[in-house]
C-alpha cells in the first residue's frame, strides 16, 4: 500500500486543468505545485491566459504570503509573488483571480512534503562512473509512445537523425545491466518535451520546461525511473538547458515580450567565440555575440538578464531536482548563457542541496577557458562561480593526442603528462569530469584507428585517473562512428534495444570476441573503482613519459594502485628503481584485470602496446 504523500504527489502531477475548478482564461500556470520546506521562502508563479494581467489575485493560507504581482508588454502574462515562511504546512490554497469584480477562475495550489533528506541529497563525485545515454537510441521499452498524435515527428528508425523509439522504459529495463557494467550515475540526454518537425530526438530544443516528451514517457514516469534507479545503486543527472529553447515552444506562440529572447526574438547566429567572456581585450560586440547569438535558427536563445525569466529558469531547475530527486544537473552550452545570471542559479542549487553537484559544458581545450567557470576559481576579473564541476576537454584532447600522436619530445604521452599539470589553475580538478566521448564527439574507438590496445588504454586512463569518469553508451562494446562528426551515426542504436536485434549487448549474443573483452574491461575496472578509496580520493603522482612509456600510481595511506602503459610495438621491461620514492624494492603486484600475482626483482615487463593496473600487495 502506498502512503498517502506518496498518492497525494501523484495526483497533483496530473495537468494543470485538473487544478482549475472552471472554465477560465488561465492556459499555464508554473510552476504547477511546489514544496513546504525549502530553503529560498520566494516563489513566482508564471500565469499565462487571455488578458490574465488584468486579474486581481487573492489567496489564504497560513504561512503564504501573496507579496505583489508583476507584468510584462504582453497582457496575457502576469508573474505572481509570494513568500513562504519557514514553518508552512503541505496543503492546498486556492489561487482566485477576479476581474471587475468577477471571479474568472480559480486554482488550488498545492505544497507538498518533502522526501526526507532532499536537502541534503548527495551529488555525483569521484566514487562514481557516469554512463551517459542519447534516450532515443538505447532501448524502446514501450513500443506503445512511438508514435503520438500530437507530437511532430514520427518514428523513422531508418533515418539516422530520426526518432528511433528509445524510452524511459528501456532505460529502465536496462538497469540490472548498467549495475553489473558498473554504472552508478545514468545522465540522459534532455528528456523534455521536443515538439519539432524534425531532428526532436537529441532533446535540446525543448517546447515545455516543465514536460517530459511523451514519447520518452511521463513525468510520472520519469519520476519512478530515478527511484527505482536509486534502488540499483545508481543516481541521475538530468541534462538541462537554460541557454536556448525549441521555436516550437509554446511561448513562442505568444510571447511575453520581446526580449524574452535575445536580439529582440529575430535570429542572430552566435560567433562562438568562447573566450570573450573573460578575455579582458575582447570587444564587446564580439562578447555580445557570443552570449546573445543563437546557435541555430530553431534554437532561440534566451536573454536570462530578463529577471522574470531568470527567476522562471532557476525555479524549473530547482523544481525537476525535488520532483526526480535527481543527484546532479549537466548544464548544456554553459558558457553561451549570461553570466551573472549562472552564478544567481549555480548558487541558489548548491544553496538549496550543498551536497548536489552540478557539472557545465565549457567545450574548450583550454584549461584557462574551463577553469574560470568552476566554483571556487579566483578569477583576475572577480567574477565568481557555484558550479562545483565542469566537462574536462582539455585532458579529453590530450588523451586523444597521448594515443594517437608518434612519440617524441614534444608529441605522445608528453601531451597527457602536460595537460594534467595544468590542474594547478583548477580550484577542484578532482571533480572534473573526464570522458572518452559524448554525444557531438566521434566514437572513441573509431578515432583510434579500431585499435583494441589503444583502446584499452584509454579505458583504463578513464577508470584510474584522478577525475568523475564518464562513459558514452555502446563505448563498452567498441562502437564505431565516422570520425568527422555525424551525429546520428554517432548515436547509433544499441544493440539489443529494439526486439528482433541480431545483436544483443545485454546477453552478449552476436558480439565479437573483441566486443566481449571490451565490456568485460569495463565491468572489471568500473566494479574495481566502484570498491576502491584509492580511485575515489586517493593522491597521484605520475612519471615522465619515455621511450614511449608513461606511468603513475594512485595511492592513499599504505594503499598503492600502479599504471603502466607501453604505446611501443615491442616489449619493453621498466626498472623500477625508478619509482623508489613510493615503490618498495622487488614490490609484488596483483593484476586488477586478471587477478594473478606479479613477483619482481627490480623490474616489470611490459608487453607490446601493453597496459597493466597493478595493486601494491
Amino acid at each position: 500500500m502506498k502512503p498517502f504523500h506518496t498518492i497525494k504527489a501523484v495526483l497533483l502531477s496530473l495537468t494543470l486543468s485538473v487544478n482549475l475548478v472552471f472554465a477560465s482564461p488561465i492556459e499555464h500556470l508554473e510552476p504547477a505545485f511546489w514544496w513546504a520546506g525549502m530553503k529560498e521562502p520566494k516563489l513566482q508563479l508564471m500565469v499565462h491566459g487571455k488578458d490574465i494581467q488584468h486579474s486581481q489575485v487573492q489567496l489564504s493560507y497560513p504561512g503564504v504570503k501573496l507579496l505583489g504581482v508583476q507584468k510584462v508588454q504582453n497582457p496575457n502574462y502576469l508573474f505572481v509573488d509570494l513568500e513562504l515562511s519557514p514553518d508552512v504546512k503541505p496543503g492546498s490554497f486556492e489561487l482566485s483571480f477576479s476581474q471587475h469584480g468577477k471571479t474568472v477562475a480559480r486554482y488550488h495550489y498545492s505544497l507538498l512534503a518533502r522526501q526526507q533528506g532532499s536537502a541534503q541529497r548527495q551529488g555525483f563525485g569521484q566514487k562514481d562512473l557516469i554512463y551517459l545515454i542519447t534516450p532515443d537510441r538505447f532501448v524502446n521499452g514501450d513500443p506503445g509512445n512511438d508514435e503520438v498524435k500530437t507530437m511532430s515527428e514520427g518514428l523513422d528508425r531508418a533515418n539516422p537523425g530520426g526518432r528511433h523509439g528509445g524510452d524511459i522504459a528501456g532505460m529502465q529495463q536496462a538497469l540490472p545491466y548498467l549495475q553489473q557494467l558498473g554504472v552508478t550515475q545514468i545522465w540522459p540526454q534532455p528528456l523534455t518535451e521536443n515538439n519539432s518537425p524534425a531532428y526532436s530526438y537529441h532533446g535540446y530544443a525543448a517546447t515545455d520546461l516543465y514536460k517530459i516528451d511523451p514519447r520518452f514517457g511521463s513525468n510520472e514516469s520519469y519520476k519512478k525511473f530515478v527511484l527505482e534507479a536509486n534502488t540499483h545503486g545508481i543516481g541521475v543527472i538530468q541534462d538541462i538547458v537554460v541557454n536556448h529553447i525549441g521555436s516550437n515552444h509554446w511561448w513562442l506562440q505568444d510571447l511575453p515580450e520581446k526580449s524574452w529572447l535575445n536580439y529582440n526574438a529575430s535570429f542572430h547566429p552566435t560567433n562562438h567565440a568562447r573566450t570573450t567572456v573573460q578575455d579582458p581585450y575582447a570587444a564587446e560586440v564580439d562578447a555580445k555575440a557570443f552570449v546573445d547569438g543563437w546557435f541555430v535558427e530553431t534554437m532561440p536563445d534566451l536573454n536570462q538578464r530578463h529577471p522574470l525569466l531568470a527567476t522562471y529558469l532557476i525555479q524549473n531547475s530547482v523544481w525537476w531536482v525535488e520532483y526526480a530527486h535527481l543527484s546532479g544537473i549537466r548544464e548544456d552550452t554553459y558558457s553561451y548563457a549570461d553570466k551573472d545570471f549562472l552564478t544567481q542559479w549555480s548558487k541558489r542549487l548548491m544553496s538549496e542541496y550543498p551536497n548536489f553537484n552540478i557539472v557545465g559544458e565549457e567545450w574548450s581545450a583550454n584549461p584557462v577557458v574551463v577553469s574560470y567557470w568552476q566554483k571556487g576559481k579566483q578569477n583576475s576579473d572577480g567574477y565568481q562561480s557555484f558550479t562545483p564541476s565542469m566537462m574536462d576537454f582539455p585532458l579529453y584532447y590530450a588523451l586523444l593526442a597521448a594515443l594517437t600522436e608518434e612519440e617524441s619530445w614534444d608529441k605522445g604521452w608528453i601531451k597527457l603528462y602536460e595537460a594534467l599539470g595544468n590542474d594547478v589553475i583548477y580550484p577542484d580538478p578532482t571533480n572534473l569530469v573526464l570522458f572518452e566521448g559524448n554525444h557531438d564527439t566521434a566514437r572513441i574507438f573509431s578515432l583510434l584507428n579500431e585499435n583494441s590496445d589503444l583502446y584499452r588504454m584509454a579505458m583504463i586512463y578513464l577508470l584510474t585517473a584522478p577525475r568523475i569518469p564518464q562513459l558514452y553508451y555502446g563505448t563498452e562494446i567498441l562502437a564505431q562512428s565516422p570520425k568527422q562528426r555525424d551525429d546520428g551515426l554517432v548515436r547509433s542504436d544499441f544493440p539489443g534495444g529494439w526486439a528482433g536485434d541480431a545483436v544483443n549487448a545485454f546477453s552478449g549474443k552476436g558480439l565479437s570476441q573483441a566486443q566481449l573483452q571490451a565490456q568485460q574491461l569495463i565491468k572489471t575496472l568500473a566494479n574495481y573503482r566502484k570498491n576502491n578509496a584509492v580511485l575515489q580520493q586517493g593522491k597521484m603522482k605520475h612519471f615522465s613519459p619515455a621511450d614511449g612509456l608513461y606511468s603513475y600510481v594512485r595511492y592513499q595511506d599504505n594503499k598503492q594502485l600502479w599504471v603502466f602503459f607501453n604505446k611501443n610495438a615491442s616489449a619493453k621491461t621498466v626498472d623500477l628503481k625508478r619509482y623508489a620514492e613510493l615503490l618498495p624494492a622487488n614490490a609484488g603486484f596483483i593484476d586488477v584485470l586478471t587477478g594473478k600475482s606479479i613477483t619482481t626483482n627490480g623490474s616489470l615487463q611490459l608487453p607490446e602496446r601493453g597496459s597493466l593496473v597493478l595493486e601494491l600487495q
